[in-house]
């Protein structure tokens, strides 16, 4: 979490918690909007150790983020963190001032990756907006442009 998204995540709060189950209240109640974790990292609150306290489910048991539900509701002008919004990708600043991107590999994600193979779908395409949130236009045709010149070299 960035600093500012915590207390975005506060003042937002009653506009997205209809949509949390009891468990993932209970541990905002608890831990708070945030977390540190063992990096020193600002995260979000999680479950007895497992998924973040604003995840929700729907009807058919499928895993959403509830401030991004009230978002897309309008109850709320604000989507969701950019850290979620950017997962899997994972960001890490570096000691330069630079910031390095990561794919996090992780096997809840199994079935996501099979679609994406299956769409041929590749993760920066399909994170185009949160990547373009997150580090602008420009930045986001640089990496069009360079992936089309890795493709190239593959093939």
């Amino acid at each position: 979490l960035e600093i500012e998204e915590v207390d975005i995540l506060e003042e937002e709060y009653e506009n997205y918690k209809p949509y949390m189950t009891p468990e993932g209240i209970k541990a905002v109640e608890e831990q708070g909007f945030m977390v540190v974790d063992s990096d020193g990292d600002y995260t979000t609150p999680l479950i007895n150790g497992g998924e973040c306290a604003f995840t929700c489910y729907d009807a058919n048991g499928c895993c959403f983020c509830a401030t991004e539900r009230a978002f897309r509701e309008g109850r709320t002008s604000w989507c969701k963190p950019i850290s979620c919004a950017l997962y899997p990708i994972r960001e890490k600043k570096l000691s330069n001032g630079l910031v390095g991107l990561n794919y996090h590999r992780w096997n809840v994600c199994g079935a996501a990756v099979k679609k994406g193979r299956e769409l041929n779908l590749p993760v920066y395409k399909f994170l185009r907006e949160p990547l373009i949130r997150r580090f602008g236009e420009d930045w986001y045709s640089e990496l069009e442009a360079l992936a089309e010149e890795v493709l190239k070299m593959e093939s």
